[in-house]
């Protein structure tokens, strides 16, 4: 693959995840706007070279073994914001920093971002959101590189679901996405700030300060297992909803070491690299705690956190 990229060899990403851990990348190159990202993107795509795409390597964990192909490191930032309430924003541009721009122009809907670790990019794969609200919400389109076609999409292309898309399943299409437009409702300031403030209160009396990923799996949408909960909140109870925080902590899993790697004792649903810990040592214990709830409530819990690379020898 030839281009005018800087692309190096058997780069570690432990510099670039937030959990401080995994392998290398084969083939390794930065890029700082959409061009480059496009020209990376339609370079490897036209190669049928595997593409991994990370912003601030929240939400991931890189297996030891290493990443396939090329890993881009998406640092186009470019971020547009109209007053009328829209919204041109690069794939690289920080989710809290989206929110920040349109609170500033009075426009409400990403008040949830306050405190989420990461880019758009990440934030749209996952289809990040929190206290029932989500990122897909508010899009208009996106523009991505598939099949090494550069082109703008409508969003019901990327089939978004519960904290899911397209891009996220097995056998996804090899896509980039470069940018996206979006529009906003207008707000009251000072409501957006105070509602952005409570949920920074919340999660800062959650979130661990060690090197995590965020969220490890995903809460449970089960209309039964929820009214069998008391203390559950009523709009939990009402919704179906069982955080897996509360699943995870009912088994005494909360705090729960094991190689270097703990379940949070703040909130059970963060998995902290707290003493060198694996890759391989973090998915150990993320299978366990699968087991466990799997053994006490009869429910699958289901990764929040995207697992990057070769995984094919790993053994829980």
């Amino acid at each position: 693959m030839s281009s005018s990229l800087a692309i190096r060899n058997h780069v570690s990403l432990r510099p670039y995840t937030t959990l401080r851990t995994g392998g290398p990348a084969e083939k390794f190159a930065v890029v700082r706007d959409v061009d480059e990202l496009s020209t990376a993107a339609t370079l490897a795509q036209t190669a049928n070279l595997a593409t991994t795409v990370l912003g601030w390597g929240s939400n991931v964990l890189p297996s030891d073994e290493g990443v396939p192909g090329l890993v881009i490191l998406n640092r186009a930032r470019r971020l547009q914001v109209s007053s009328n309430g829209e919204v041109v924003a690069d794939t690289g541009c920080g989710f809290q920093e989206l929110f920040l721009k349109t609170a500033q122009q009075g426009l409400s809907g990403l008040e949830f971002a306050v405190g989420i670790p990461g880019t758009l990019g990440g934030a749209l794969v996952s289809n990040a959101g929190a206290y029932r609200s989500c990122v897909s919400e508010y899009l208009q389109g996106i523009e991505i590189v598939t099949d090494g076609q550069r082109q703008w999409v409508d969003p019901s292309w990327m089939e978004f679901d519960y904290r899911n898309s397209k891009l996220r399943r097995p056998q996804a299409p090899p896509t980039v996405m470069l940018r996206v437009s979006m529009k906003f409702p207008q707000g009251d300031r000072r409501a957006i700030y105070e509602a952005a403030r409570d949920y920074q209160r919340q999660r800062i009396g959650k979130q661990p300060p060690p090197a995590s990923a965020g969220s490890f799996f995903k809460n449970v949408n089960d209309h039964k297992l929820a009214a069998s909960i008391e203390s559950l909140t009523p709009g939990m109870r009402a919704n179906g909803v069982v955080p897996a925080g509360f699943l995870i902590e009912a088994c005494g899993l909360k705090g729960f070491r094991m190689d270097g790697a703990m379940l949070g004792a703040r909130h059970a649903n963060f998995i902290l690299n707290v003493g060198g810990a694996t890759a391989t040592g973090i998915r150990r214990l993320a299978e366990l705690t699968k087991r466990k709830v799997m053994d006490r409530f009869g429910v699958q819990l289901e990764e929040e956190v995207l697992y990057l690379g070769d995984w094919s020898a790993f053994a829980p």
